[in-house]
Parts: C-alpha cells; structure tokens; sequence
C-alpha cells in the first residue's frame, strides 16, 4: 500500500533537485572550495531531505494509516507502530 502513488512525479522531481545538490557537494570538495561554503551547502542538502521526509510522512499518516486504521485491527496496530517507529527516527536525525 503505497500513499506517493498521485504526487510521485513531483517526489521524483524534488529527489532528483537534492542529487543534483549532493553532486554540487561533490565538486566544491573537489575544486577545494572554503569549508564554510561547502558546510552552507550541506546545511541547503539537510533541510531539503528533511522537507521531503516529512512530506511524505504527512502523506503516508493521510493515506496508509487512515486507511489501515478505518479497517482495524492488527494490520492498524502496525500502521501506527511503523509510523510512530518513522517519526522517532526523523525526530533523531
């Protein structure tokens, strides 16, 4: 069960803007740019991941989980473990 499913395109688009972004990082290293630039960028990188990460948990709690709770039970009870397990790990990062 899979909640991306109508925004995937535009998940697809972000995930390819932070690539580029990491590649970015990959070339300042290499053409020995100033440490605080490079740390700037991947401050930009970070904050974009965490963006998209949360995006998607927002869509996974609306769609996944309302829908395994509606039907109960345990598959409900895993839903909202595997959330709450999500959460705790972003939450640590």
């Amino acid at each position: 069960m899979t909640g991306y499913g109508t925004e995937r395109d535009a998940y697809l688009k972000r995930l390819r803007r932070i690539e580029g972004q990491i590649r970015g990082l990959q070339r300042m290293v290499e053409q020995d740019k100033y440490c605080i630039d490079i740390l700037t960028q991947v401050s930009a990188a970070t904050k974009a991941l965490q963006s998209f990460s949360l995006e998607l948990l927002d869509e996974h709690l609306a769609t996944c989980v309302v829908q395994a709770a509606a039907a109960g039970g345990e598959e409900a009870d895993l839903k909202v473990r595997e959330a709450s397990d999500a959460i705790a790990r972003l939450v640590r990062s």
